[in-house]
This record gives structure tokens, sequence and C-alpha cells, in this order.
């Protein structure tokens, strides 16, 4: 599952690289990787390291806080409540949940909630 924050800096490296006119394989080649991982950067499907940030900001000539312009924590709470609801295995048990008779959905509940502050 890809996280909100990947996914916009992923979009903010494909914003820039389109501003001026580079394509994948020319960033590809300035960073020292292959165009098929810029790809994977600009979708969010991989997360972008520190130091390769750093490359890709040189090379888009922005500063390391451009990636992020525009990223709220509302913005990062609502895509991540999006893609839970669009993550099967979640929307099973969802389902599943509500299913319980209400009693013994509300011991589940509570199980839940102590487990998880053990953890």
């Amino acid at each position: 599952m890809t996280h909100p924050v990947d996914v916009h800096v992923g979009k903010r490296v494909r914003h820039r690289r389109w501003l001026i006119g580079m394509t994948q394989q020319q960033l590809a080649d300035k960073v020292g990787i292959k165009f098929q991982q810029i790809q994977k950067y600009e979708t969010g499907m991989n997360r972008i390291s520190a130091s390769r940030l750093w490359d890709i900001a040189e090379a888009l000539d922005v500063s390391i806080g451009f990636f992020f312009e525009g990223l709220s924590d509302d913005a990062v709470t609502a895509a991540s409540v999006g893609d839970l609801l669009s993550d099967k295995e979640a929307l099973e048990l969802v389902r599943s949940y509500y299913a319980i008779p209400e009693n013994q959905r509300r011991r589940l509940f509570e199980l839940a909630r102590v487990l998880s502050d053990a953890a």
C-alpha cells in the first residue's frame, strides 16, 4: 500500500520534471538510476530515500522543501483513510466486523483496543 506522502512527493517530482521539459530517462541519467525507478518514484510505488531525494532535487534545481509543498496533515489523513478503504483485506475485515452481533462486536472492539495499546 502506498503512503500518501510518497505519492505527493512523487507527483511533485513529476510536476517539476515536466515543467523543465526533462524526460524520465534524462532525470534517471542525472541521478544514476534506471528510468523505471523514476516511474516508481513518481507514482509513489517506491519511497525515495533522503539521499536520493537530495540528488533528485539537485537534478531538478529545486530545494528539498519543494517536494513537500502543498502537503498538509489533513490531506495525509484523508488519503490514508482512502487507501485503507481501497485495501481488499481491510474491507473484508470491516464487513466481517459488522456481521458480528452488536454485543460481541463491542467486546471484540475493546479487545482490539487493549491489544493495540499493548503493542
